[in-house]
Formats: C-alpha cells, structure tokens, sequence
C-alpha cells in the first residue's frame, strides 16, 4: 500500500496571538511516514494534513515575485513585478529595453516548474492527496469531511489561479499521481495544458465547492482559516481578472455580469458574516491604518496570513515573524534602509478636497508635498519631521547591534522622528540633476528623502505593538520579531473588484457609490455632501479610469498595481498583439486600453520622461562631509514633529480661500523649515546608455514556459510569442483562448 511522508505542521496562524496555549508546541511534533487509510481515517491526523497546506500556500507578508520563489505573489516589497509600477523606482527583468527575455536563456523566471519539492505542481499534489484521502474515509463524519475539503478545494483554487493568471492554460490535474512509472513507461503522468477558460472554470468550481462546505466563520484559535467569504472574494478576483481586457479582448459583457455575480455574493456574505470593513474608531486615517495592525475578525481581513512574536525555540520552528516593518523603517533604527516610494507615487495621491493635483483647487506645492492631501498620503509615505513612533519597552539605547539614531535628540522609540533631509559634499553635486546626497541627518546613511510607510505598526496607532523591538545583533534583530498580520484580500479589495464588476456591466453610477464607500472610511464626514471629492458620474470608460486610481491609492504597495497593469495592458494599451496573433488585437476597448482610459501607458510615460525618479531633500545652503556630525543645520532647530493624529486637512500659506494661513501651526512651523532650509530634487532612477527607456515588451503579459519545464513534460505546447524549446519553432498555444 502506498505510503506518504509528510512533516505536519499545526496551524501556524494559530500561534498569531499572544494568549495560544502550549499545545502548539505538542502540535508541532513529527509525524513521520504514515499508511493512507490511518491519516484520513483520523479526524486529528487528517486535520494536520490540511494544516500543513496553510505553511505550504498561505502568502507572505513580505512576499517576491523574483526568480527563485514560488509563491508568485507580490506583498508591495520591491520585485520584478513591482518595479515595473510607478510604485518603485530602479528597472526590473521585464522592462528592462537592453536585454530581451527568452525561453532558452536562465534570465526568464521559472514559475512552473521551479524545484520539484519546491513547486507549484507538489503543492496542488498536496491538496489532490487530502482531497482523495478525505473523501475516501471510512471514518470522517460529513461535516468533517467538508471542513476539511472546503479548505483543501480552496488552496488548490489558489495555486491553480497563481499560475494561470501569469501563463494562461496549465495542465489541470486533480488527482495525486503515483511516482512509480509502471507499465506505460510514465505516458499515463503526462497531462498536457487545458485552455485558459476551462482553468478559470476549474478554478471557480473549486471555489464554489469550498464556498459550500466552508462555514462562514471560524472560533477561537481557528480565526485565520478560509472561510465562505474569502472564497467567494477569491473567485470575484478570478472573474474580474478573466473580464479585464488582458484576456477579454472583445469586451465580452457576460464575463463582466459573473464577475459581478459573484462579486456581490461575495460582499453579501462578509457583510452578514460580519466583516463590514468599518474603521476602528471613526473616518479617519490612523483608524485607517489601524486595520492593518490588527486580529479583529470583524473588520477587514478576509483571505489572512497570521504571525507570532515569539522566540526562537531550538529544534522547534515556532516562531513565525513578519518582517515587513523591518523591511520599511528607517536604518537608523533597524540597521536596514528601508522602501524608496518614487516621486511619481508622490505626486499622483490627491489632495484633500479628493482630487488629483491638475484637477484640484487646492494648490500643490512640489516641496511641502505634505501639505492638502489625501488622508491615506500620510499613513502610505513617510517624510522629513513626521513622528514614526515604536515601543522599545526597556531597550538599552547603548546597546550593540543597530546603529541607532542620536539618543541626545530622542529618549526612545516613543519619541522618534524622522529627518531624512540629506546634504552634498560639493556645490558642484549639489546642481547635478542626477547626483545624490553624501549624507542623511540623524545617522541616516542614506540620501533616501521619503519612506514607505503602508502597514506599519506605528506606537502611537494602538498605543502597543505586535513587534518585540530588538536592538541585538541576530535572527531577531530590529522590528523582525513582529506578529502583525497579512491581509492578501481585504474588505476595500472586494468593494473595488465590485466596483469595477458593476462598471463592466455598464452600472456606473453603482460603481461610484463603491468608490464612495471606500472614501467615507477615511475623509472627514463633513465631506460627504461633496462626494468626498469624487465625481460620481462620467461615461464608463471615465469610472474604469477613476476605479483604477482609486486603487493606486487604497492598495498601494501592497502588491496589487501590477496584475492591475497587466490585466488592463497599461504598459503600451495592448498596441503589437495583433503582431503576436491577428487574433490577439482588441476589438473592444477602442483598440487600445490606454487610449480607451485616457491616461499614458507606460511605455510612453517612460518614453517621455526617461526615467521614473526619487525624491531627496537636501539641505539648500551649505554642504558637509560624510559623517555624523557634518549636518549642515546641526545647530538649527527643528520643529516638533508631525502627529499626524486627526486633521489631514493641512492649509497651504497659498490657498487664497482660507483665513488663515495654516489650519495647524506645527504644519506651519513644518512648512517653513522646508521652504527656508530644504530644496528638491528628484532623481532618476532607471536611466540606459543611447536613448534607451523603460519598455515591457507585448509578450511579456504572458510569459512563456522555461526550457526546463518542456523538457519535463513533452505535451507542454509554448505560450504564443516564444519559442518552443521541443518543436523549435514558434510557440502556438494561445493563453487567451476559451
């Protein structure tokens, strides 16, 4: 009888919070090799089974997209894919115009085959497995059976959409495949690729299965599984995907109708499940921001990775950290450096009457960014004289490990700021248009002007934090030790995917009340009979433009903007299908997405901008040396540092409509300490010899098959536009396909 091996892992999530019993820790144990018919006949052995898919396929927080993972999930940190965003700066290996991707070369990723115990097709192997041996059991009641396989039948739903959302059609395999070869020589292990559409329909199935048997919520320490609403809210995502332009070139209404048929659902049942997205505390953005800081199971997870703060055990892995606050804080603090936002993020966020820079009446200062902006702006980036505060508890400010910022200017954690002004060695530099700054103030080594700030958990949100601050050399260092939560679909997602649903369906004016929605939870409510600065009207084509921002500004970094690119062909507006396949050229969608939005591809941006750029603020008269304490405002005293704790709604000393100057004298004083100190410059970050600019090639929106993966499996027929490594020729398989 066939054996399996498997190392059983508990429910890792469950260790999230800080009152988990030892039991975890018994849970944890090795199982070791184990006959088929005793683990399925088992309700605890089987349950151990499904808890390993959640270590094996829950995403992670600081999640890449780069060569080597196998994940295929984007968080917000720095990728291949990201890069390609207005969210980074820098070039990535699908933009970059100097090198040209191919099959046959190790530069293309290889998300299909990657390592064969690292791969995609061993963990749909694992869910097939628990699927077959779950359903077989003599001994599981019902109700067991469909815990147990709604959530095996969602997680394959999962890898399965992973990998078809980046190649199109993969080979759908639902039953684990014994690794002895056998009298047909291994032919009957050979499953060649089903169309796109069949996988989309074999995806969505399986999330209606797990819709049916999952319950809607789950007690106690089981907070954290998949529940009823994040399969629903995972197959809106499937749905919207398939109805974006990227695979519906004609502009197909009725893909558009079942992703807002399940879109709906899908919000339906969260609501009633309880999960209603309501800010903690009321309609502003540190409440905002507080949702990502938090384990409250009725507000705006759904589809969630849980994290502990615990110490390391020796021999045992019961530890789970989150290490994106140390990913974004300042080296100043955490021996890091910290995410670099581009200027074109900056830029682009609206103001505070809710519209964007070129449309609103408020003016836009290019040096006090800061001043009328959108709440989210403040909880996204960080910048010079913001408060960015943590709990060091009794940290010993002296200690070893972590170049610490000047314990002169601040106590502690609870009192930090941040200046991250900068300074030139030389005039000559200091006039550079692509030169940046020796030096940052307050032991930044760094030159780096504004931070990502997105999700972090900031002391003074909660008044605590979920991370244990370290300031020792080791695993633990920094902000590593933290416990906070990843939300890969949350309620705002749902509401948008909704709202794009609705559009597609031609229900504008229902698709702007999402987008109002998603505005009330953060502008003052005062705002209201203004819309919160939305239109809320406009042709369809318009509301998929102001869906679409909208995004870019709720979701930024959190590893959403690129499908968001790609499906909608953002980089050039679909401009060279036709040349891939005649039958590739969108007759929908006016024959060019980008032209259809009304808004300037990628290609073209690039095009005629260069580069993408950063900001770095730099002290304006005076220059230094690198080191500590050649700032040239070192004797020049600073202002207290932004709280950024209730009113977003700062005046600009230029705003002819107001009576008074500034509604706040710290943004006052702020104010005036950049306009008499600092000076702007934004900085290129992706410039090439000869002209060259940023460009993602028309193939690359379905990336093809490494020559590793063909060589695996002789059926794979190559994704259009590539070339087959087993006929060498031309790639024929057609990704858009029904």
């Amino acid at each position: 009888m066939r054996k399996i091996k498997y190392t059983s892992i508990a429910l890792l999530m469950a260790a999230g919070l800080a009152g988990c019993s030892d039991q975890f820790l018994e849970d944890k144990r090795e199982y070791g090799t184990y006959d088929e018919s005793l683990v399925y006949e088992n309700y605890g052995t089987a349950e151990q089974r499904v808890n390993y898919l959640y270590q094996l396929l829950l995403p992670r927080a600081t999640g890449s997209t780069d060569e080597g993972t196998d994940f295929l999930t984007s968080s917000g940190v720095e990728d291949d894919y990201s890069a390609c965003t207005e969210e980074f700066g820098g070039s990535s290996i699908f933009n970059d115009p100097t090198a040209v991707l191919t099959s046959v070369g190790g530069a293309l990723p290889d998300f299909f085959h990657v390592q064969p115990h690292l791969g995609p097709w061993n963990r749909i192997r694992e869910c097939n497995d628990i699927i077959q041996g779950v359903t077989n059991s003599q001994s599981l009641t019902q109700e067991q059976k469909n815990e147990l396989l709604g959530q095996a039948y969602f997680f394959r739903a999962w890898r399965y959409f992973l990998l078809v959302r980046i190649y199109g059609g993969v080979p759908i395999i639902t039953e684990p495949q014994d690794a002895v070869v056998g009298n047909t020589q291994g032919a009957d292990k050979i499953v060649p690729r089903s169309s796109t559409g069949d996988c989309i329909e074999f995806i969505c199935q399986d999330l209606e299965d797990a819709y049916n048997m999952l319950p809607s919520t789950w007690d106690g320490n089981d907070y954290g599984r998949v529940t009823k609403g994040a399969a629903l809210a995972l197959e809106g995502r499937v749905r919207l995907m398939w109805a974006s332009p990227l695979f519906n070139r004609a502009n197909d209404r009725t893909r558009w109708q079942a992703a807002y048929d399940v879109n709906t659902r899908a919000l339906a049942e969260l609501e009633d499940a309880g999960v209603n997205g309501i800010v903690h505390g009321g309609n502003n953005a540190r409440d905002w921001a507080h949702l990502f800081n938090t384990y409250n199971p009725k507000e705006e997870a759904v589809f969630v990775t849980l994290y502990n703060n615990r110490g390391e055990v020796e021999g045992l892995e019961v530890h789970k950290w989150n290490n994106w606050e140390h990913s974004i804080r300042p080296g100043n603090v955490n021996g890091g450096g910290g995410m670099t936002p581009t200027s074109e993020i900056v830029d682009l966020f609206p103001m505070a009457d809710g519209k964007p820079a070129a449309e609103s009446s408020l003016p836009y200062d290019k040096l006090c960014f800061f001043l009328n902006r959108d709440p989210r702006f403040y909880r996204t980036f960080a910048f010079p004289g913001v408060e960015w505060q943590f709990d060091d508890k009794s940290t010993n400010w002296g200690g070893e490990g972590v170049n610490f910022f000047p314990s002169d200017r601040y106590a502690g954690g609870e009192d930090y700021e941040l200046w991250s002004y900068c300074w030139f060695e030389n005039e000559e530099d200091k006039a550079s248009v692509s030169k940046g700054g020796i030096r940052g103030a307050d032991k930044l080594t760094s030159d780096r002007g504004v931070y990502v700030r997105k999700r972090s958990d900031d002391y003074a949100l909660a008044g605590a934090n979920l991370f244990v601050y370290n300031t020792l050399a080791g695993n633990g260092s920094g902000f590593k030790t933290s416990a906070n939560p990843y939300m890969e679909i949350r309620f705002a997602e749902v509401l948008l995917n909704l709202a794009e649903s609705a559009c597609g369906i031609g229900e504008t004016s229902e698709a702007w009340g999402y987008l109002k929605d998603i505005r009330a939870r953060v502008y003052p409510a005062d705002m209201e009979d203004e819309n919160y600065g939305l239109a809320m009207s406009g042709s369809q084509a318009e509301t998929f433009a102001a869906i679409l921002y909208e995004r870019q500004i709720e979701l930024a970094y959190e590893g959403k903007r690129f499908d968001d690119m790609r499906r909608w062909m953002l980089f050039d507006g679909g401009a060279g299908q036709e040349a891939l396949n005649p039958s590739w050229a969108l007759s929908g969608w006016g024959g060019n997405t980008c032209t259809y939005l009304g808004v300037t591809s990628a290609n073209d941006q690039a095009r005629a901008n260069g580069s993408k750029h950063r900001i770095i603020l730099y002290v304006t008269e005076g220059t230094g040396g690198n080191s500590n304490d050649a700032d040239p405002l070192k004797d020049v005293e600073r202002p207290a540092g932004l709280t950024l704790s209730e009113d977003f709604r700062y005046q600009s000393s230029d705003n002819p409509d107001v009576s008074s100057p500034y509604a706040d004298p710290k943004v006052e004083a702020l104010a005036k300490f950049y306009k008499d100190n600092l000076t702007r410059k934004d900085l290129p970050t992706d410039e090439y010899d000869n002209g060259q600019f940023s460009t993602f090639r028309p193939e690359y929106y379905f990336i093809g098959l490494r020559q590793s993966a063909q060589s695996n499996n002789s059926t794979l027929l190559q994704n259009i536009g590539w070339h087959d490594n087993i006929t060498g020729g031309d790639g024929t398989f057609d990704p858009v396909a029904e």
